[in-house]
């Protein structure tokens, strides 16, 4: 939905942001449960995190962990090593599914409930956005996009939005997901520009064994390593 972007991938504000968090110390290369405690991570994504380093499922590339109920984007490595975390924006309306054909339709044509971020697991790559402006596809199909905050309109308060203490106004997108420019510029672009890497949308609402099956087999899995000599 290229009208979608016009609002949306809009140029990043040009203010300096709070640098991005720093690296938390881990033991080894892959997270363990403390070490993603020690990010903050809630014990939704605690597990997602734990369940991609164990099973490589991210395929050795960079992958982001987006948690939709503390608004909360946590960056890690191919290896699974956590890079930072932030805030970040998402769609207004709660909610795990995109409205078929949301992706063709123009701005001023999505109802309200239809402004969701979807749930799941996403191969993201950057590409071009309308005016030429390089976004991280996420969900390229239903014009779901991970960007720095757009100038938009100032009345949204995006910024305000962001920085405060509690997630309860971070929803504020038509679906795309906002960052900060420092962890974009400084962090995700150089690990995701060349062959991209994997976004994981936690759901509003679903099971997350309904979103991400592969969790159902992980406590086997990890019982069956820990046996093996």
């Amino acid at each position: 939905m290229i009208s979608l972007l016009l609002a949306l991938a809009g140029p990043a504000p040009t203010a300096s942001l709070p640098e991005p968090a720093p690296e938390p110390a881990v033991a080894s290369a892959r997270p363990s449960a403390v070490a993603a405690a020690a990010a903050g991570l809630s014990e939704d994504a605690r597990r997602v995190s734990d369940w991609v380093a164990s099973s490589g499922d991210n395929g050795s590339r960079p992958y982001i962990i987006i948690d939709k109920k503390t608004a909360s984007l946590f960056l890690f490595d191919g290896k699974g090593k956590p890079l930072g975390q932030s805030p970040v924006l998402i769609g207004i309306a709660p909610g795990d599914d995109a409205t078929p054909g949301v992706g063709s339709k123009n701005l001023a044509e999505i109802g309200p409930a239809e402004k969701t971020t979807p749930a799941g697991r996403f191969l993201a790559k950057f590409g071009v956005a309308a005016g030429r402006q390089k976004v991280l596809w996420v969900d390229y199909a239903t014009s779901v996009a991970l960007h720095p905050i757009p100038k938009g309109n100032p009345k949204e308060k995006r910024r305000q939005r962001m920085l405060s203490p509690t997630a309860d106004d971070n929803r504020i997108t038509f679906g795309c997901i906002n960052v900060p420019m420092a962890i974009y510029s400084r962090n995700l672009r150089p690990l995701f520009q060349k062959k991209g890497g994997y976004v994981y949308v936690l759901p509003d609402t679903k099971p997350l064994e309904e979103v991400f099956p592969r969790l159902r087999v992980q406590p086997f899995l990890s019982a069956s390593a820990s046996r093996s000599p």
